[in-house]
């Protein structure tokens, strides 16, 4: 079994998804290779073949382009899987390539059991095992899935790729700076998050104070974003801040994957569930197993003395 890997190069860097790739192709069990459409100051730790195509020639992001490198890489390589990072450039690369190669999609891949691909379904309330049908399937993970154990390392073996005709409709101009938060969540150093399980709007009040009494910010999950409890902001995950602090306190939420990858680089995790066996408590340093309304304030009043 075969993966190739695509990696994501943004500004000049190798994104540190690249090493999720790697991670993901591992606990399947598959020899890999990989494609880097960057420069070769950025290629990856990684003892293996690299294939280089230049990002000065084609753009760091350029789906005709992009698409024509992968699939000689696919060509030279006859992968079973070709793997990309479930983000906005894989989302926009993969079906094209899966069209190209007539190949089955599976997108956002969580886990691995059995040699089936997990996914989520119901608002990530629920998993459910797929196999593609095709002999060559394209796949997508969802980022903060999987980890490396160490520290990446190795020399990679580069390859170089070019297109003997690199004529595109498209021209890659650069990057677009999303608006400004009134809320900058990668920078706090202590975070405490509400998540449904605080109930109702009113209630985010009572968590909002457990933050101040820490020195903290106010983060939150998607439902309670989506329910207008909270604005978007503030929601740590997937689609919306990854963040790193000390001091991450999650107060009602079950621990969705999306939620973990925003969260996953914390220092400290504390949950509060009523749940023992939420997901949450996975990756918690500790659990607490209360009512988030009985304990929050009790905590604040003991923070504030």
């Amino acid at each position: 079994m075969k993966a190739l890997l695509i990696c994501e190069y943004r500004e000049g860097k190798l994104l540190d998804s690249t090493y999720e790739l790697l991670a993901f192709a591992d606990r399947l069990g598959a020899d890999k290779a990989m494609v880097l459409i960057g420069n070769e100051a950025a290629a990856p730790g990684f003892d293996g073949k690299v294939y280089l195509a230049d990002a000065g020639k084609c753009g760091e992001y350029n789906p005709d382009l992009h698409k024509q490198i992968v699939l000689e890489a696919v060509a030279r390589e006859n992968p079973d899987y070709i793997v990309f990072v479930h983000s906005s450039y894989g989302w926009d690369l993969a079906p094209r390539v899966a069209a190209a190669l007539r190949a089955g999609q599976i997108s956002e891949i969580v886990g691995i059991v059995d040699g089936k691909f997990e996914v989520t379904c119901c608002n990530a309330k629920m998993r459910r095992s797929v196999v593609p049908k095709t002999a060559r399937a394209v796949l997508t993970i969802q980022a903060g899935a999987f980890s490396l154990a160490g520290e990446p390392h190795g020399t990679p073996q580069l390859e170089q790729l070019s297109l003997a005709e690199a004529a595109s409709g498209v021209e890659f101009v650069g990057y677009e700076a999303a608006e400004k938060k009134d809320v900058d969540l990668a920078k706090a150093e202590v975070i405490v998050s509400a998540g449904r399980g605080v109930g109702k709007k009113d209630n985010v009040a009572v968590i909002a104070a457990l933050a101040k009494a820490l020195g903290g910010e106010l983060g939150a999950s998607r439902p309670v974003v989506d329910a207008g409890w909270v604005e978007h902001s503030h929601q740590v995950g997937t689609t919306g801040q990854s963040v790193s602090p000390k001091l991450y306190v999650a107060c009602g939420i079950s621990g969705a994957i999306q939620h973990l990858a925003g969260m996953k680089k914390s220092d400290f995790v504390v949950a509060i569930n009523k749940d023992k066996d939420a997901p949450i408590g996975e990756v918690a340093d500790v659990l607490v197993v209360a009512d988030v309304m009985q304990f929050v304030p009790a905590l604040t009043a003991k923070c504030a003395r």
